[in-house]
């Protein structure tokens, strides 16, 4: 094996065969702020326990967003997006652009939407039942697209339609990691599309994103079309990437744990900590990048302005100092300080709606489902920015009317 600290963590190789919790231990115990020199590539800081990463996504003065959040990203289109979209602006202007897109998330907004997620999870889930075996990473798919969209304003004959394309745009990297010209093509499509709904929220506003981001005001002016298309790009695919990752992750993990998995049928209270320890154990957001503002230090070493800080979700949630037993998949876990959903003022805005999400899935599993066998190929996505699944084939076997296993 190569030597620990010849490692480049950025690999999406590496990240698809799983191969970095060894790599993730020795760094956290030897070298928990460690740089790499990438060859033609940026070059980078990892971080690498949890508390080195809360100062990181909590301190935007000196950590900032506004130069990409990625690695690999291209630099032109993190400068078009700097302080326009939300995940790339940092306070006081992120609060700003933060409280527009919030005002959508009424009540009535609130309760429209978890009565889709019903809808959308019942329908999943009878659609792969009279299947038998199939991939769960299309029916988990369904169930955060079809939320994004309603949340977002778009009509339910192009809730397809856009999770192909963000599939696509967030999924497809090259072997530097960055994206294709597949994921490139798809971005474009987003935005197009995008573009024409918020024209059409202009004559017709309605209760949803799109009408608040339309109708919003930064700095006593409008939104500009960039701004607009730009924080509807970066909620969809926020707000697809994360259920499904974790829902596809948390169904293996209790596939695997056939006893974990009777356990949450038996006493559904459990179903709270097991969504956490869900988005703990699969922390869909591989990695959060931040810039340097000026020199400053950093678990005793010395970050010079500009340089590139990088937080390793599936490191900082597995850290021993802050979570027992890190590498053991346990439903009950309490407490949960995982950091899935990033910290700080970039805190996801839809967590509660992801959390919701997961819940409903989880919570109709159990209830319809007696066994889960994995029934064929599990393909993970190769990727640094993405712990994901590309294919995931399973075989849910419903409870049967005396309440065993069928099929």
């Amino acid at each position: 094996m190569t030597a620990v600290t010849d490692v480049d963590v950025a690999d999406p190789t590496l990240h698809r065969d799983g191969a970095l919790p060894p790599v993730w231990r020795w760094m956290r115990r030897h070298d928990p702020v460690r740089w790499t020199v990438r060859p033609n590539q940026d070059s980078y800081w990892s971080v690498t326990t949890h508390a080195e990463a809360v100062r990181v996504l909590r301190d935007s003065r000196t950590f900032s967003s506004e130069r990409g959040i990625r690695l690999g990203a291209d630099p032109v289109a993190a400068a078009a997006a700097s302080r326009r979209m939300l995940i790339v602006t940092d306070p006081p202007r992120h609060a700003d652009l933060r409280r527009i897109i919030a005002s959508a998330f009424t009540a009535r907004t609130v309760r429209r939407l978890e009565q889709n997620m019903r809808e959308t999870v019942t329908a999943s889930l009878d659609h792969a039942f009279e299947r038998g075996a199939g991939d769960f990473v299309e029916v988990a798919g369904r169930l955060p697209v079809s939320v994004i969209c309603d949340l977002l304003g778009v009509p339910r004959e192009d809730w397809d339609f856009l999770l192909d394309r963000t599939t696509v745009a967030f999924g497809a990297v090259d072997e530097h990691g960055s994206p294709t010209a597949e994921a490139v093509e798809a971005h474009a499509d987003i935005l197009l599309y995008h573009l024409e709904l918020a024209r059409q929220r202009r004559r017709d506003p309605r209760e949803d994103v799109v009408t608040a981001l339309v109708q919003g005001e930064v700095d006593g002016r409008p939104l500009t079309d960039e701004e607009i298309l730009l924080n509807c790009d970066g909620l969809i695919s926020g707000g697809n990437e994360t259920t499904r990752h974790a829902a596809v992750g948390g169904l293996l993990a209790l596939a695997a744990d056939p006893g974990q998995w009777r356990a949450l049928r038996a006493n559904p209270d459990l179903l709270p900590t097991a969504v956490d320890e869900i988005l703990r154990w699969t922390t869909p957001g591989a990695h959060t990048l931040r810039t340097a503002v000026g020199d400053t230090e950093l678990a005793g070493r010395a970050i010079k302005a500009g340089q590139q800080v990088v937080v390793w979700g599936g490191s900082v949630n597995r850290d021993e100092a802050v979570f027992d037993q890190p590498d053991e998949f346990r439903l009950d876990r309490k407490p949960n300080r995982h950091l899935a959903f990033g910290h700080g003022a970039h805190y996801c805005l839809g967590s509660a709606l992801a959390t919701s999400e997961l819940r409903v899935l989880f919570g109709e599993l159990a209830r319809r489902v007696a066994g889960i066998e994995v029934a064929g190929p599990v393909e993970r996505v190769r990727s640094n920015h993405i712990n994901g699944f590309d294919r995931a084939v399973v075989k849910l076997h419903p409870v049967t009317a005396g309440g065993g296993r069928h099929g």
